[in-house]
């Protein structure tokens, strides 16, 4: 199996060295940046396998990397913050994030939520493509069809995509969605979460996501997926 690489952008010396440690004896290659724009560049060379984001950098600020990079990259977002609060890790998320971790953060955790987003990666390459109604998932290209319009999704909305796929008309419930995409990511156990998400793929398949054909809300619940609208 191709070795895995992991780009860190974050100005902190000594979290690099730890982390970088951690990764490799994991099996990871692993690379670093400590601004965002050396960051970018990094990405555009190299392609890494997953980000592990630091939210303040010194020259721009993680947010703005995350939606720079969102433009040309599907890569998974791990987002590191000192910031704790839920509009933060919110705002982590509208931007193209995958993940948020607050600093300071236990190895094993870190490790964890990784193998989590990577593992969800490659569950969607193993097979060659999924159509369920109007919609086809191409795992081989990592594109989605909506209507015979291309739809540009990162992983997670790949990924997220893919579960409502394969559970057609049912009432998916959000802890469900969270259990099943992001594991036990403390993160997740707000609501609202899997809401910032849900919307995020509602714009790029909806023709008018105020009011969604494919992807329902059930008040109470969660979602339900309608592959064949009316």
């Amino acid at each position: 199996m191709t070795q895995q690489h992991i780009l860190i952008i974050d100005d902190d010396a000594d979290i690099v060295k730890t982390v970088s440690a951690n990764l490799e004896l994991d099996g990871f290659l692993v690379s670093s940046a400590p601004t965002g724009n050396e960051g970018l560049a990094v990405l555009q060379a190299y392609s890494p396998d997953l980000v592990l984001l630091d939210l303040n950098l010194p020259d721009i600020d993680g947010i703005k990397v995350c939606q720079i990079l969102r433009r040309d990259s599907d890569a998974p977002v791990i987002m590191l913050s000192a910031r704790d609060t839920v509009a933060d890790k919110l705002l982590g998320l509208e931007c193209g994030a995958d993940d948020y971790l607050v600093k300071p953060f236990n190895a094993l955790e870190l490790s964890a939520r990784i193998r989590t987003v990577l593992r969800r990666v490659r569950r969607s390459e193993s097979a060659n493509a999924n159509r369920q109604g109007e919609i086809i998932l191409d795992y081989r290209t990592h594109r989605a069809s909506i209507q015979g319009r291309e739809a540009s999704l990162t992983r997670t909305e790949f990924s997220l995509l893919e579960l409502f796929i394969t559970h057609p008309g049912e009432a998916l419930s959000r802890d469900f969605i969270q259990s099943q995409n992001w594991g036990d990511s403390k993160l997740y156990s707000h609501s609202r979460a899997v809401d910032v998400h849900v919307q995020r793929l509602r714009k790029k398949i909806e023709v008018n996501p105020q009011a969604p054909r494919f992807i329902l809300t059930v008040a109470g619940v969660g979602y339900r997926f309608e592959p064949s609208p009316g």
